[in-house]
């Protein structure tokens, strides 16, 4: 296989799966949008490993570790068949993504395949066990694995020479996955997973119950609302990051973190319109999505004659 074919095996993968996403990487010069297909693709089959409901978690850890040892042996200059890991070394050594970073992305993935997290309780529930975060520092700590490292691999990618730019990626990180976390209250309650802090659930009166059965649809609760709503107003803080980031990247990704952050955001402001629900799962349509991409490739057209 060459790197050209591994590359368009990636990029299958983030059309195919990558959704939010994949929007943005289409206003990338073809380079960067190949770099950025890699990453998602790694990104992808190590969530799917982790995620794999058809497995034990035993069995999940043991097939994670596996696949880990071939990516590093890859790394190490060993022969490969493997689309993705072919395309990620020749994504990494372009545009220098440290081997430490993916590191901490796979840490992340894998987080919740730890019997004891750290910082984080099983709560008991209606009969029901919970893995829960106990503080919001502690919940911080799994937004920059899982998140914010991606956004330090993307700003490798789209390229930048301020120094400011790290802690701004880490912060824009943080935004998008306490969206993911609000748009996801009921999926995660399903899997056993509450991502509100126990701390912010306290402040509120509540509990884990509150939230598992404002999940499964048979109580609504206002308290669980507000601290909904208290990490979405954390959210929107965080999103002033972006802001500031976006003049530090290269001029050819601008639009593409332009494009990534107003769906992210939009989303956020439907899950607040929506008045913070969790028994539907809130999206960004699709019509909506091609009306940002469309003005995101206006915007990398103009940036490209401007230059």
């Amino acid at each position: 296989m060459t790197v050209a074919e591994a590359y368009l095996e990636c990029r299958e993968i983030a059309r195919r799966e990558a959704k939010n996403f994949y929007y943005a990487f289409r206003v990338l010069p073809r380079h960067k949008s190949d770099a950025m297909c890699a990453v998602y693709a790694f990104m992808r089959r190590a969530d799917d490993l982790s995620d794999d409901e058809t497995l034990t978690i035993e069995a999940r850890r043991e097939a994670m570790a596996g696949w880990l040892a071939e990516w590093r042996a890859a790394r190490a200059g060993g022969a490969t068949g493997d689309a993705v890991f072919l395309a990620l070394g020749d994504a990494q050594r372009r545009f220098g993504i440290e081997d430490d970073l993916l590191e901490k992305l796979v840490r992340g993935t894998t987080l919740d395949l730890e019997e004891h997290p750290e910082g984080v309780a099983t709560v008991w529930a209606g009969g029901a066990s919970y893995q829960v975060y106990e503080t919001f520092e502690g919940l911080y700590g799994y937004c920059y694995l899982v998140a914010s490292v991606v956004g330090l691999v993307c700003i490798r990618v789209f390229g930048y020479r301020d120094a400011a730019a790290e802690g701004l990626a880490e912060e824009t990180g943080i935004a998008f996955q306490l969206t993911n976390i609000l748009r996801d209250v009921r999926e995660d309650a399903e899997r056993g997973r509450i991502y509100l802090p126990i701390e912010d659930l306290g402040g509120a009166g509540i509990g884990v119950e509150q939230v598992a059965g404002a999940a499964a649809g048979i109580v609504q609760d206002e308290r669980v609302t507000g601290v909904m709503r208290l990490e979405g107003e954390r959210a929107r803080g965080y999103y002033g990051a972006a802001d500031r980031l976006l003049p530090m990247i290269d001029r050819d990704s601008r639009a593409a973190l332009w494009v990534m952050v107003t769906i992210y955001r939009e989303l956020l402001e439907k899950i607040a319109a929506g008045g913070y629900g969790v028994t539907e799962r809130v999206s960004v349509s699709t019509g909506r999505k091609l009306a940002i991409l469309g003005r995101g490739m206006a915007m990398a057209l103009w940036l490209r004659v401007t230059s």
